[in-house]
């Protein structure tokens, strides 16, 4: 009986081992058919200092682990977010980073918070974030940039963002999680915030290149705003110079 126990365990394991290889396998194969426009549309930089390989491995993990957690397939969580499976299984594969976009889809369809997903570390004690090694993601063209200003100890309500806009750029955010606000200030340059479905309307005017449900705030330097940012909303730089703002994202209380 025992010599029977022991094969049964060899074949058990050599086809857990066949599985594992199959999953990496189709991973592979779905990042092999990328169109190019997916490709296109992928982007990380990190800071001078810092590798920008160091946080693909931690997106893939928190992303794999969220997912499972969730009984989530690739293919259903592709439905959910918006972003095509090979997209994913490229990610949970710890091969690449996705843009900031791509970042917050996939946050939005597990609802959990951006920082979730790019946490790598544990709470606890006080912790100095230096600006030398301070990962930075970038959108395609690297005419957008988001620094986390909080360190990646788990969930939390509230997010501190560093931001900054190239000259004449437009960065165009999806809704994010309902009940979420954003409460920004800019520090230097000229910014039009322009948010859909007439939210923030009082001194709002009605922007003439969308809709007539979309408003449009002007805000210079020290200037601030605060609005409900689970609508679309764009942020335009229309100064002659790179626009700095500082941004506090605040999530609603989880339900019960």
């Amino acid at each position: 009986m025992k010599s029977v126990r022991e094969s049964s365990a060899t074949k058990t394991q050599r086809a857990t081992t066949r599985k594992a290889k199959d999953v990496v396998g189709r991973a592979e194969e779905d990042s092999r058919a990328w169109t190019s426009e997916e490709a296109d549309d992928w982007s990380y930089a990190a800071s001078a200092e810092s590798e920008a390989s160091d946080l693909a491995p931690v997106v893939g993990a928190n992303l794999r682990r969220l997912r499972l957690r969730r009984g989530l397939s690739l293919e259903k969580l592709s439905h959910r977010s918006g972003v095509s499976r090979a997209m994913l299984g490229q990610i949970e594969l710890g091969q690449s980073a996705p843009t900031i976009n791509v970042l917050w889809k996939i946050a939005r369809a597990l609802d959990v918070t951006f920082a979730t997903l790019i946490q790598a570390r544990e709470a606890g004690g006080t912790t100095v974030l230096k600006k030398a090694q301070a990962k930075v993601l970038t959108s395609h063209g690297g005419t957008f940039s988001s620094r986390a200003l909080f360190p990646f100890d788990g969930p939390r309500r509230a997010e501190l963002y560093e931001l900054r806009l190239a000259t004449r750029a437009t960065e165009h955010a999806d809704a994010h999680a309902a009940g979420t606000v954003e409460n920004l200030v800019v520090v230097d340059g000229k910014l039009e915030i322009h948010i859909v479905k007439g939210f923030g309307s009082t001194g709002g005017r009605t922007s003439p290149e969308r809709d007539d449900t979309t408003t449009v705030h002007l805000l210079e330097s020290g200037d601030a705003i605060v609005f409900e940012a689970d609508v679309p909303h764009s942020y335009v730089n229309v100064g002659d110079r790179e626009c700095v703002m500082y941004l506090v994202m605040t999530y609603a209380e989880p339900t019960t």
